[in-house]
């Protein structure tokens, strides 16, 4: 089965629901309308569909390897990466003062799920790649700015980020990687650095690190955090002393090679002035290199979640593509004769349907939350400006947290409609549900996210822009009152009852952080999960409200009415789910925490 892009769809969510009539309002996007949207988003599909997503079955039987601290990527990926960059593609939402064309992050989203749709272990690159860009673009100097972003958006080098360490996984106070200051600015960087995804290889000739790292005297914990740029190859054309000393074996993204980076150890040591240590260039300040690479952190957090809703609708279009070939029993209904393909049954449709309202809700979300950053970034007023921002920070760990969750699901959902040849190889299917593991693990656990969404945003401002949400969500259920339907009957019914356990939980959670915080902590993931399925579900509530008025109109007819059939499946068979995920969390505490450590 061939990856077809989700063209209309991902135009109605910027259209409909997005806003972007009015993103291209916003200054410096007036040219970045419904038009440009869809011009951009077919050549997308072109690329994306032709070039990328061929080569993703070459990549898990063919991964990336490593010999001699030389990495080589699947053959076709250097080709297709030198196809991208000629394309533009890197470029897309960055200035264009530095070779970019500054096009909205609505409109980038959505070609970066095509990206990650086509072959996610590819997508990899340019993703970080985007993350180091935004971190420059942040702290850099205007020197650092014009020396390196200008080369990563033509694609003649890419970036990585730099946090893990064998020690330190999450827990970056525990980053031992030095730095020493030296007579000329510089600094010589030594340590070890795990999970860098792209770390090394073959497609560029220099590869931009940013690394976390301590300058000797600074303070403990992640105070003493500073970030520096390390490059593969200096500006004097000298191998820098940072090297691959292997990659990982990994369950999926195979392709994607994962390095270990040795700093300093003076492999490289007669290169680099005569002595070990890798260069390396201070960004910003010192001690607030978290902060600068948490810019970079939450911009691949919004980005993975994306690769979550990528791979689901990859699944799906396998599924349905199967299940529409399949042919397997006669229709308990006995409306056909014979055995007929299984997209006839029942239960294959409920596992077909749940895939697209699952894929299609969080679409709707993450493209929300990209006109909110655009509006947040753009907005010339500064009360909309705060507004947006504190409405996109809100969901950032519900696009990671909830959509990644979401994506396993999906695609165990594709192995299972596959049936057995679902657990074969060469179907395809099993591909999809390994790489999709790994979403809800980098760039923070869904528990990291959770623990973002209770500490930071909800109990920092005492939950006053999640209650903010649900009055929005409330709004629009008199939308849905007034329009007397049937199914927006039913899904206002729903999503009441929703953003009310939605509200118990923001009160529980509120009133319980201070006097009993593993009570509120141990509800934490749940609590994301809920907000994530709230939020989704007021999309395709107001997608429901469109496609009805449209329906009434004559217009698209037939996509319409299977827009309104989704969203009222997601009210019933997912959003419903809410005062039970409810009530785990406000009654549900002790039995998470009331058993003794000892007793596991």
């Amino acid at each position: 089965m061939s990856y077809r892009a989700p063209v209309a769809d991902m135009l109605f969510v910027m259209k409909e629901l997005a806003g972007l009539d009015e993103v291209a309002r916003l200054p410096g996007f007036e040219e970045a309308g419904l038009d440009t949207a869809q011009a951009v988003l077919e050549e997308c599909a072109r690329f994306t569909e032709n070039v990328v997503a061929p080569l993703d079955r070459a990549g898990d039987t063919e991964p990336s390897s490593w010999s001699a601290g030389v990495v080589r990527t699947t053959p076709g990926f250097k080709q297709a990466f030198r196809q991208f960059s000629e394309g533009g593609w890197q470029g897309l939402q960055h200035p264009a003062a530095f070779g970019g064309q500054g096009l909205p992050k609505t409109i980038g989203a959505a070609c970066g799920e095509m990206l990650n749709s086509a072959n996610m272990s590819f997508a990899l690159c340019p993703m970080l790649t985007d993350g180091a860009i935004e971190a420059l673009l942040t702290a850099g100097s205007p020197e650092q700015q014009q020396q390196y972003i200008p080369r990563m958006i033509a694609g003649e080098w890419t970036g990585t980020m730099n946090l893990t360490e064998p020690q330190a996984g999450s827990d970056l106070a525990l980053v031992r990687t030095r730095a020493e200051p030296q007579a000329d600015g510089s600094y010589k960087l030594f340590g070890t650095k795990i999970f860098i995804t792209y770390g090394e290889h073959d497609m560029v000739d220099n590869i931009v690190h940013l690394v976390l790292a301590r300058i000797a005297g600074a303070p403990e914990g992640v105070k003493g955090i500073s970030l520096f740029i390390c490059p593969k190859v200096l500006a004097d054309g000298t191998r820098n002393d940072v090297h691959c000393v292997s990659i990982e074996h990994k369950l999926g993204i195979k392709a994607s090679p994962t390095a270990v980076l040795q700093y300093g150890d003076g492999s490289a040591a007669k290169t680099v002035h005569g002595t070990p240590g890798a260069v390396g260039y201070l960004i910003g300040q010192e001690n607030r290199g978290l902060e600068y690479m948490f810019v970079m952190m939450n911009a691949a957090r919004y980005a993975v979640g994306v690769q979550g809703i990528a791979v689901a609708e990859r699944v799906y279009q396998k599924a349905v593509a199967y299940a529409r070939e399949r042919v397997q029993s006669r229709p308990v209904d006995g409306s056909l004769p014979r055995a007929a393909a299984i997209v006839h049954h029942p239960d294959v449709k409920r596992m077909l349907m749940t895939m697209r309202a699952f894929t299609e809700a969080c679409r709707a979300m993450a493209l929300v939350a990209a006109a909110a950053y655009d509006a947040a970034h753009a907005h010339p007023d500064a009360e909309a400006r705060a507004r947006n921002q504190a409405f996109y920070e809100f969901l950032v760990p519900l696009v990671k947290g909830y959509s990644t969750e979401m994506s396993i699901d999906v695609a165990s959902l594709g192995v299972q409609v596959h049936g057995g040849m679902g657990f074969i190889e060469e179907t395809g299917a099993a591909q999809h549900y390994r790489d999709a593991r790994i979403l809800t693990i980098y760039e923070g656990t869904t528990a990291i996210q959770a623990n973002d969404l209770v500490g930071r945003k909800t109990l920092r401002d005492g939950g006053t822009v999640a209650r903010a949400v649900a009055a929005r969500i409330e709004a629009t259920e008199g939308e849905l009152a007034a329009s007397r339907s049937e199914h927006a009957a039913a899904m206002r019914s729903r999503l009441r009852a929703a953003r009310e356990a939605f509200l118990d939980v923001v009160g529980y959670i509120v009133e319980h952080a201070k006097r009993e915080p593993n009570a509120a902590f141990a509800g934490s993931v749940p609590y994301l999960i809920l907000a994530g399925n709230l939020v989704a579900g007021w999309q395709m509530a107001r997608a429901l409200l469109v496609a009805e008025a449209r329906i009434a109109a004559g217009e698209q007819v037939a996509f319409m009415r299977a827009k309104a059939l989704t969203a009222r499946f997601y009210a019933d068979h997912i959003l419903s789910r809410a005062p039970g995920v409810r009530d785990s969390i406000v009654d549900g505490a002790v039995g998470v925490t009331a058993m003794p450590v000892d007793a596991f």
